[in-house]
Parts: structure tokens; sequence; C-alpha cells
């Protein structure tokens, strides 16, 4: 990197540039460096290119505000004149304290840009990292250092993202247990919108991304941009618009007053946020996807097909029951097989047991051997459920240990799922943790841990009367997963919190993938699993096969639209096998190959989404980084309006390609009447990439709930 120590007046702005991406920061801005673009590519700018650009984006004294117009510098705060949200926030001495960061020096690069500031008054520095990765996805990290003699409490530390004028719609997600990541939209008017979690995880009802774009912007068209707070505790993410002349994203942890104390030389950094942007939300998506593909502990080997005995078994533990569960599922292709939870100690149902990690001795009297050693002979890999953070009060541990547990009062705080938190900060707690789960990874061949977290943390606090521990707590459990990864090469985990309610790039960059629900029904699946892949890359959601009877919601299903639904994800099942006869058997093994075949372009491909008119019709396809190869589901909810329905487009693919177009749908269409049917489907159909993503193909005539699977191949 170069190095400046001091930017005078005159100095260009910085000119980062990657992926398409570029960011212009002006340096001279007072009274601290303000990015000035964000977006699409803007070229080789020289120096006097760049100084006017600086000039052109100074705002004018307006009447009725201070002399000098604020401007949405890289940290705004309150003492520098922003009327705004502000980056940093905080103070000495039990009050906040007026904070105005300067420029002292700048590293940078052609991709990165680091940023030194200071307040000498305040006795804290600050460091801005900011760099565009490979994909054009943007990244901004905080860190403050105390320079001063007493301790400093950090209230707010969050980096900020400049929009467009032009970005006046908000969306977001917001949901349930059962129904997380439900998309909102409305209008982004002058104000805040803001979204806190404060629930200890990012919780069912957060919001995986907070965009901002042009009025009407969908997946494939219109520019669009967004953040996402790689953190998995408290946080808080805003869209902000001012009368200014400016409006923003901006995001952080949300910290209580006291939680994060700097002693004297101490220093604390912000989560890094992610901003992205598109013409499209597809585009956008895809620079989280290629940067996260990009990391080195990527899941790279082809992602295993997993049967999780959860909705097969519940807690019914019996060797011979799961013992034939396995010999079916080896029989159908499964590659993983997944012990849910009531393996340990005292778990017969949910209200006891929690937390204490040993293997029952009255279900298992001689250990997970005979069942461990029956997966394993059939070529299956072996998967565990825990639940570390949490503990049953009818447990061993917590009997023994009542002060490992977080509350702020002398009672417990409200149970949920008849369970309490775990403080994984305090050293005893976690210690144990560590070393049960260690002892049993090292008992028994398990290559992948399914880690559930199934309550929110309520009066999170360090013992009663004392202050929040959700920011220690996080950290403690990114230290144990981290500690278990080095201890145990090879080992995958699953991160699942109720389903989806921890989806966050800071629990993922520790593992391998996320359950995206527990809900398996495929029409709920469907919204949840598109607008989670706005931030996490397809391979990394749990995407399941489901019993036809859906135990979440009561439906009934068929097992094309439950296969259709769940193949563009890490492909599984959650359904008792030995119940199905021979047929039935043999379909869901049709799936699980047609599963294996999809999967190579699940992890390397570009997904995409058809904005289609029917809010009936669901069009999302894979393609290959080559454009050679796609696969594209149509699926259809409820009855459509038009019918024949009109033709629907397959986006995505090269328009100057031939390709030949088929249904590979296990089973093929269903009910397709013998007089009628699906010409295309029947015919060597060749088209161009134009063709297909302009004026598209004829969906089928499908029943509401149903879906097929269409595959495109280079045409010779």
């Amino acid at each position: 990197m170069s190095h400046t120590a001091v930017v005078p007046e005159t100095a260009p702005a910085v000119h980062l540039r990657a992926g398409g991406t570029s960011i212009v920061v002006d340096l001279a801005a007072h009274p601290a460096p303000a990015i000035i673009h964000w977006g699409p590519d803007l070229g080789v700018l020289g120096a006097d290119a760049l100084s006017s650009m600086v000039v052109s984006a100074r705002p004018q004294r307006v009447s009725g505000g201070i002399d000098q117009t604020p401007r949405l510098t890289i940290v705004p705060t309150a003492a520098a004149g922003w009327p705004g949200a502000p980056g940093f926030e905080g103070g000495r001495g039990g009050v906040v304290q007026g904070t105005v960061f300067t420029l002292e020096a700048v590293d940078s690069d052609t991709d990165t840009l680091v940023l030194h500031l200071v307040d000498r008054q305040r006795a804290l520095r600050l460091r801005a990292d900011l760099r565009v990765e490979t994909s054009g996805l943007f990244s901004q990290a905080l860190t403050v250092v105390n320079d001063g003699a007493d301790d400093v409490v950090i209230a707010a530390l969050q980096p900020t993202f400049p929009l467009p004028w032009e970005a006046t719609e908000i969306l977001d997600t917001t949901g349930r247990h059962l129904r997380e990541r439900s998309a909102q939209r409305h209008a982004f008017t002058f104000g805040t919108h803001l979204r806190e979690s404060r629930r200890g995880r990012p919780g069912a009802d957060a919001t995986v991304l907070l965009a901002a774009g042009r009025p009407g912007f969908g997946f494939e068209t219109g520019l669009v941009h967004g953040i996402h707070v790689a953190w998995s505790g408290n946080q808080r993410v805003l869209a902000e618009r001012l009368p200014l002349g400016e409006s923003l994203l901006a995001g952080g942890e949300l910290a209580a007053w006291g939680e994060i104390v700097l002693a004297p030389g101490e220093e604390t950094s912000s989560p890094t946020v992610y901003g992205s942007w598109g013409d499209g939300l597809d585009e956008l998506a895809a620079r989280f996807h290629d940067t996260w593909r990009a990391r080195p502990q990527h899941p790279a080997r082809p992602r295993p097909i997993t049967l999780n005995t959860w909705e097969a078994v519940y807690f019914d533990h019996r060797l011979p029951k799961l013992t034939a569960l396995a010999d079916v599922a080896a029989e159908i292709g499964v590659e993983r097989f997944v012990l849910d939870d009531g393996w340990f100690r005292h778990r017969r149902d949910d209200t006891a047991g929690l937390g204490d990690w040993y293997v029952d001795e009255d279900v298992w009297p001689d250990g997970l051997s005979p069942l461990v050693e029956h997966v394993t002979g059939l070529g299956m890999e072996f998967g565990l459920w825990f639940e570390p953070e949490m503990v049953n009060p009818d447990s061993d541990v917590a009997r023994a240990h009542p002060e490992w547990i977080l509350r702020g009062r002398e009672e417990l705080p409200p149970s949920a799922r008849q369970q309490q938190v775990l403080n994984l900060a305090h050293p005893d707690a976690y210690a144990f943790i560590l070393e049960r789960m260690s002892d049993v990874l090292r008992a028994y061949p398990i290559a992948y841990v399914k880690w559930d977290h199934n309550r929110d943390l309520v009066d999170a606090a360090t013992g009663p009367g004392g202050g929040s521990a959700v920011h220690a707590h996080t950290l403690a459990v990114y230290r144990l997963l981290d500690e278990l990864k080095a201890a145990f090469p090879g080992l995958e985990i699953e991160s699942c919190a109720s389903g989806g309610a921890r989806v966050d790039l800071g629990i993922l960059d520790r593992t391998d993938r996320i359950w995206t629900s527990d809900c398996l029904d495929p029409v709920e699946r469907l919204e949840n699993q598109r607008h989670t892949a706005l931030v996490v890359p397809p391979e990394m959601m749990g995407m399941h096969l489901t019993t036809p009877h859906v135990h979440s919601t009561g439906r009934t299903v068929s097992l094309a639209f439950s296969g259709a639904v769940a193949l563009f994800g890490h492909f599984g099942i959650e359904w008792d096998l030995t119940t199905l006869d021979e047929h039935d058997r043999a379909l869901v093994g049709e799936w699980v190959a047609l599963a294996r075949r999809v999967r190579p372009l699940v992890a390397t491909g570009r997904v995409v989404n058809a904005d289609v008119s029917d809010p009936g019709l669901d069009v999302r396809g894979v393609v290959a980084a080559g454009r050679d190869r796609a696969f594209f589901t149509i699926a259809q909810t409820r009855t459509l309006v038009s019918s024949p329905a009109g033709r629907v487009r397959l986006p995505g693919l090269d328009p100057d390609r031939v390709y030949r177009v088929r249904l590979v749908t296990p089973g093929g269409l269903v009910q397709e009447p013998a007089q009628s049917p699906l010409a295309w489907a029947h015919h060597d159909t060749v088209l161009t990439g134009r063709q297909l993503g302009v004026t598209g193909i004829r969906p089928p005539v499908q029943n509401p709930q149903r879906a097929v699977v269409v595959e495109l191949t280079t045409a010779s």
C-alpha cells in the first residue's frame, strides 16, 4: 500500500475499483473523508477528473443551517454537525461526549483503503478499513482505540454507505418462526427506517438485507444497493434520507450502554458490514455469493445429500428403527446421516437434559457405536445434533452451576422451549462445553455437527444486577466454533437457530451451511429461500424433501413440488423413508440422483429469478459460470387467472448461445392429458438464450402446488 502522512486540501480523491464497482472517497471533505460514489464502475479516472468529481459533490450553504453544510463522512457525528444517525457515539464518566474525527493518515491500494482518524480532545483514534472484493462487493469496518487515561464506553460504531438520490424504494425482510425472510417493500421517504434486533441473535424477524433502489427494481433489472451486517448478536440496520440531499444505509452492532468498555490502550471493532449493488437483485446477490465462495475455508467438495432424523423419529431413538432408516437412506443415495436431538442423558423430550452432553446409557447401552458403525458401513457420513449454548433447568449441569446461566435478576428469565442460555463468556462454562463436545467428537467418526440455538436471549446479563453479556457471549460462540474447527479438521458445522433465526455472515464465516427454516412446506420455502439467497450462497442453504403431509403447516404437498423447491440448495431429506413403498422409494431416489447432477451448478453457478407478472408462478434457476448449462424450476403455487398461462422467460443465459430445452422432472409431468401434451416437452426444442430470455416458453398447465424442472444444455 502507498502511505500518505497528511492529506492536503488539494489532494485528489481515492478511487477503488474491482468487479465492476467503483468507490470514490473525497479525502479533503470536512471534517473527515466522505464516500461520494459507491456503485457502477466509473472507468479510469485521472487526478483532474477525480478533483473535479470532488468539487461537484460539495454542497452549498443553505438558509437555516449551520455555516458549513454537514457532510456524510466516513464516521459522521453530532458534534461535527451531522443531524442523522451517528457513525460513532461514546463517552467517559457516564456521559456521551461530543466527538469529531479528523484525518491523520491514509493507506491505499487499488482495492483497499485504510483511513486513520483521530480526536485528540477525546483521546480516541479510529481506523476505517474499506475494501472492494474482486466480485465488486464493498466492505467497511471501523476500529476505535482508547488513548486516554480512563475507560471509554462505546455506544455506537457503525459504517455508513451513501445511496444515489434516486433510490426511493426500500426492500427488507421480516418474519417469524416457520416464516423467516418474507419480503416487504415501501417508499423511502424522508426520515429513518430502522430495523433493530434485540434478541441476542438476528432473530426470525430480522432482515438479511436492507436494500434501497429505484422504484420498481426487481431481480432482473433496476439499480439497487443493499447492506448486510456480519454479526450474530444484537444488531441494527437503517436507511436514512435527509433534507440535506443525502441518503444512506448504515448498520452495526446494537450494544447496550456499558456493554463495550475500553480500558486505556484497548480497542474494539465494529462488525464488518458488506454492501452490494446491482442492476437487479440477482446481480447484487451474485457479488455476495462470489465473495463467499472465494474464501479458503468455503466448502469445496460436493455437498453431501443429507438425511436428518428429526421429523422421521423425533425422540424415538431405537436402534432397530434408526438402522432400518439408514438402510433405506443408503439405498436411495443419501451420503450423510444425521442423528438429531435425543441422544444424550435425560433427554426423552424437550423438558430435560439439555447441557448434559453424555451419551444416554439407558437408550444407548453400547454408546453410539452400533449406529455409527452401521451408518459408516453403508458408506455414509455420520452427523450429530448439539445445542451447545443452551441448558434445561432440569439438567445436571444447570443444577450444579446455576451461575453459568445468563440472567440479570435473581429469578430466571422467561423460559422458551423449557430452556435457558449458558453464558459462554464465563470461562468455566466455556471450558465445560468445549470439553464435552470434544470428547464426543473424539469418541466417534463424526463428520458433521448440527449446531442448534432454539431460543432468543432475554435479560441476557452476567448475573443478578449485572450488565448485558450478549456481545461477550457472541464472541465466545465464535471462539468455540474456531477452536472446534481447528481441533477437528474437516468437521462441518450447520448453523441452525429454531430454523433460520441466526442467518448472518458472521456465523457463516465459521460454519458450512445454515438450516434455512424449520418449515419444510415448499409453498412457504419458495419466498424464504429466494430472499435468504440475496446474501447466502445456495450451496450453504439446507433445503430438504419433506413428508407429503407437512409437519409444520398441515398442508399436503406432492413429491415433485417438494423436490423442485429443495433442488437449488444443499439437498437433503427430512422424512421417515421406511414408510415408503418400493415405487415411492425409487422416485425419491430419482430426485436424489437429479440433485447430484444439479449440485455442481448450485455450488458454482449464478442464481437467477425471473420477474413474473402472475404471483401464482415462480420461475428460478441456476446458470453455469460459463453459461453453457442451466437448470430452471417452474412452480405454481395457486390457480392462475390465465389458463394456459402466458409464456415465462428464462433469464441469465448467453443470448448468442443455442440451448436444447427439455423437461427432467422425476416422474414426468403430473397428469398431463394425452390429447393435449406440452408441445415443446415432446420435441427436440432448440432455442437461443436471447429467445429464452426475451420471449420464453409456455409453462405446463398444472394444478396448484406443482412444479417441473427444465434442463438447458448447449446444442451441438
